[in-house]
């Protein structure tokens, strides 16, 4: 399974327990998690399914640079984090 979590700074919006879901490509992990709290997904994707520009997505710790495919295929033992990235001054 893979291991998906959104991060507290989207959670405090929609809640949403971390997920284990089947491997596939990055969308298709996200969606399926996603669908434990449907109404996160408005904040995660932006009206053309892609990730918005204030989140950030994070496969193993690596930050994932394509917004829009996300056809990067996933594995068993691979982690998922969805963060809002924020900013400041």
């Amino acid at each position: 399974m893979v291991h998906v979590e959104f991060a507290p700074s989207l959670r405090r919006h929609v809640d949403c327990a971390p997920q284990q879901v089947v491997p596939g490509t990055l969308r298709e992990v996200l969606e399926t998690a996603l669908r434990a709290a449907p109404e996160l997904a408005h904040y995660v994707f932006d009206d053309q399914r892609a990730v918005r520009k204030h989140v950030a997505v994070f496969v193993n710790r690596q930050m994932v640079q394509d917004r829009v495919a996300l056809n990067q295929a996933l594995v068993a033992g691979d982690k998922v984090l969805v963060v809002q990235a924020l900013s400041g001054g």
